[in-house]
């Protein structure tokens, strides 16, 4: 039997190897302090101490697409060779398309056959060295799609073609990237992340998009377009792309995307290329992806563009590759996430995440939404989400730029938000109302009167911006946005539409000294009093109805024969009823399949089976 005093010396013994144990495990992994400079060594000390420790220890793979480019393959492969991977493992997996042997095998042996020698004398000193040989050409799209099926959260791949030339300082920035944003970034922005391309941005895919165009201070960005010339992938993003690719691929539905310069390509050279494939998938989920901006045309990863699918002759290098010795700047040091800016298809730079849970909140974000110093509120209560998407692609098609959303507390709203489409939280709005407005809701529909309250309060602040504001419903699609910039009448502080429930409050000095805070109690009080029809009861007509009662207020309302046209009353079939009509707009009562249908007639629903917008619409800046 082992004494007492023996068992607490083999616990204490037990307890210190652990500890020496997981220490060396895993600083290890991390970058040491002697490979470092003192401003990397800072940088990499920003991240949390609470961090997760699979940060430190995820799992890199190098995905190398060759076929028949030897020389490619070589100086490829010797660039990644000479890279500093620190004390990490990084794996390499080579991917060698079937090429078909010559004739005369005695004279000459096949691409194959030179390229699989080749690798069997290539040295891999970094982590595990993985060759597959295909035994029939599989194509560029089958490489890239079965090059990898992530087997963690942590594992990561970096992919690349064989005519890729890598710098030396790749892996530093990609592990601290990794580190940085996958791992230690808000989540709420990075689940709009798919990857990061390490080439240097030269090319807009949308039709009439802006020119990038970056300032010096730009060192990192997020753009929409994949990049394919040095791509790392994120394990699920890339999960959720081969489902939805084997999805629509079952389904037969090709990856057309109105007003890409992609879709051409893809016309032309159908599944000889991956690339509009997963451009649709990003379009449709709203992901983006990070990109390196360096001064003189440098970049981390730079193509050769020789001979093959995508090029009929060798078209030299695209960029400067990025070293030590032309590195006069920190790569290591990284922004928080919230300070990157972010660009869509056209080259127009995206807002995600504005979110409005307060009145403070709103403060912020109502002079980014306001043109013309007007506001378009949208109401999302009762609508429902193919509605509202399809809203959406009329104003990407419209180029509308002043509207927020409002809406209850759900995942779809946050989802617009991901999207970078303002969006007002009623529920925490009208929490924070409640905190400092003392305010006791009695109503006999809440919901209702929610809904009429956090209005009210929106209004209130547009005024205090000196912003006129339109408050409209989901249940209408413009024609252009002139009608939510120019008043329709002058002489008037207030209009608004009985059926389309429009409501415009102009920002007026008498319409600022009217809406006080004697007022929003008023009408908060006075929402079950007003006296409608059941159909009419809605914030437009309600406050239509109390305004009214106020001694001086000059309101009208709007003559819906000359501006809309109702589709619920069966007219919607004949293009002609549209004919000069500012905006189509429905009843809460019409059914979405119904609704879907006239739209349909009108060439008005514009989106598609993924419920994302058929076409890119590019406005210049």
């Amino acid at each position: 039997m082992v004494g007492s005093n023996q068992k607490r010396h083999l616990l204490l013994y037990s307890l210190v190897a652990l500890v020496f144990f997981y220490s060396y495990y895993y600083h290890s992994s991390l970058p040491t302090s002697k490979n470092l400079t003192r401003t990397e060594t800072e940088t990499f000390n920003l991240i949390p101490q609470n961090a997760p420790s699979h940060s430190s220890n995820f799992t890199l793979i190098i995905k190398v697409l060759t076929f028949n480019r030897l020389n490619s393959l070589s100086r490829c492969l010797h660039s990644l060779s000479a890279a500093d991977y620190l004390t990490d493992r990084v794996h390499l997996h080579v991917y060698v398309d079937h090429s078909a042997p010559l004739a005369d095998q005695s004279s000459s042996e096949s691409d194959s056959r030179a390229i699989l020698r080749f690798l069997d004398g290539f040295e891999w000193k970094f982590g595990d060295k993985f060759v597959h040989y295909r035994t029939a050409n599989a194509g560029l799209q089958a490489q890239w799609l079965e090059a990898w099926w992530p087997t963690s959260d942590h594992e990561f791949a970096f992919v690349v073609e064989d005519d890729l030339e890598v710098s030396p300082l790749f892996y530093k920035f990609l592990r601290g990237l990794i580190v940085n944003y996958y791992y230690h970034a808000p989540s709420n922005l990075t689940r709009s992340i798919y990857g990061a391309s390490l080439q240097r941005p030269r090319f807009v895919p949308g039709k009439h998009g802006n020119k990038i165009h970056l300032d010096n201070g730009t060192q990192l960005f997020l753009y929409q377009l994949v990049g394919t010339w040095g791509q790392l992938l994120f394990p699920q993003p890339w999960k959720e792309f081969r489902l939805w690719y084997d999805d629509h691929k079952a389904r037969g539905i090709k990856p057309f995307l109105d007003g890409m310069v992609t879709t051409g390509w893809y016309k032309k050279m159908g599944e000889r290329i991956w690339t509009p494939w997963f451009i649709k998938f990003i379009y449709s989920h709203g992901y983006f992806n990070f990109y390196t901006h360096f001064p003189n045309e440098r970049a981390l990863s730079v193509s050769h563009r020789d001979a093959g699918v995508n090029y009929g002759k060798s078209a030299g290098p695209d960029s400067k590759l990025l070293d030590e010795s032309s590195l006069d700047f920190n790569i290591l040091k990284m922004q928080p996430l919230s300070n990157l800016k972010w660009y869509d298809f056209c080259f127009r730079e995206v807002f995600p995440g504005r979110v409005v849970k307060s009145m403070d909140d709103l403060g912020t974000v109502l002079p980014s939404v306001q043109r013309q110093e007007t506001v378009l509120v949208v109401s999302l209560f009762g609508a429902s989400d193919a509605v509202t998407r399809n809203l959406l692609c009329q104003f990407e098609r419209i180029n509308s730029q002043n509207h927020i959303f409002l809406g209850s507390h759900s995942d779809f709203l946050y989802d617009l938000a991901r999207r970078g489409n303002p969006v007002i939280d009623a529920d925490l709005f009208l929490n924070d109302i409640r905190a400092y407005e003392s305010l006791s809701l009695q109503s006999s529909d809440a919901r209702l009167t929610k809904e009429v309250l956090v209005k009210v309060y929106v209004i209130k602040k547009c005024l205090e911006y000196r912003y006129s504001a339109w408050v409209v419903d989901a249940n209408f699609l413009p024609f252009s946005n002139d009608l939510f910039l120019e008043p329709i009448d002058a002489t008037s502080d207030f209009y608004y539409g009985e059926s389309s429930k429009l409501l415009f409050v102009k920002s007026s000095s008498s319409v600022q000294k009217m809406w006080t805070k004697n007022f929003l109690y008023e009408v908060a009080n006075l929402v079950d009093k007003v006296s409608l029809p059941r159909d009419h009861r809605n914030f437009a007509n309600i406050m239509a109805n109390l305004l009214r009662q106020k001694a001086g207020v000059m309101i009208k309302r709007v003559d819906e024969s000359k501006i809309g046209l109702d589709i619920g009353t069966g007219s919607a079939n004949q293009s002609s009823s549209a004919v000069g009509k500012k905006i189509v707009y429905w009843s809460a009562d019409l059914g979405p399949d119904r609704i879907q249908k006239q739209l349909e007639e009108l060439s008005l629903w514009d989106i598609d089976s993924d419920s994302s917008c058929k076409a890119v619409i590019c406005h210049q800046s």
